[in-house]
């Protein structure tokens, strides 16, 4: 089935996976939400077309996925987006933590906007409190690819964005909400929605 030539292909879905969880206790993403995980509520709020690459040690999910590592194993955000990104076959890429459950929502704007704005690279989300969210953004691929260091593990991610040209979208809770702590999935189980604010 092709899509018709005046709707752009639905970007990638690259989701984050790969952290140790050392203030949770363990792998926050298999913290159990409503009636799955963590990270299946948020890929289970992702539109349906959309290929979702997930980077970390393959785990059971709702949905299916494509599961890759990054190298070395906990190398980092920037390490996983190089694991991910030569599996990525579209122009536009929505990379995700997989640790916030709601960031699902403002996906899709997210990547429309960017689609919309071509002298633009990025679209990057920002929380409530001003921190800007590069693991809830929109990227063009080739930019995000020539970004990458070389080797990527250990680089902090926010200087991928010095790179970028980019824009800040400022963003509703709970969609920047991210589970780090016992006291985060509490917050995270009674929550709900979110969206562009």
């Amino acid at each position: 089935m092709t899509q018709s030539p005046e709707r752009p292909l639905d970007p990638t879905a690259v989701v984050l996976c790969g952290g140790a969880g050392a203030r949770f206790g363990g792998d926050k993403t298999q913290a159990p939400l409503g009636d799955g995980t963590v990270l299946d509520h948020l890929l289970d709020g992702l539109p349906d077309g959309w290929t979702i690459i997930c980077v970390g040690a393959p785990r059971p999910t709702h949905r299916t996925v494509a599961w890759c590592r990054e190298v070395p194993p906990g190398g980092g955000p920037v390490a996983g987006l190089a694991a991910a990104l030569p599996h990525v076959r579209t122009d536009l890429v929505v990379v995700l933590g997989g640790d916030m459950p709601y960031a699902a929502a403002p996906a899709p704007g997210l990547a429309a906007t960017l689609e919309a704005e071509p002298e633009l690279d990025a679209v990057v989300g920002r929380d409530g409190d001003g921190r800007l969210q590069p693991l809830l953004a929109a990227y063009r691929t080739g930019a995000l690819r020539a970004a990458l260091p070389d080797p990527p593990a250990g680089t902090p991610l926010m200087r991928l964005l010095d790179a970028l040209r980019s824009v800040v979208v400022p963003l509703d809770d709970p969609s920047t909400l991210d589970v780090d702590t016992p006291d985060d999935l509490a917050r995270a189980a009674a929550a709900g929605g979110g969206g562009p604010a």
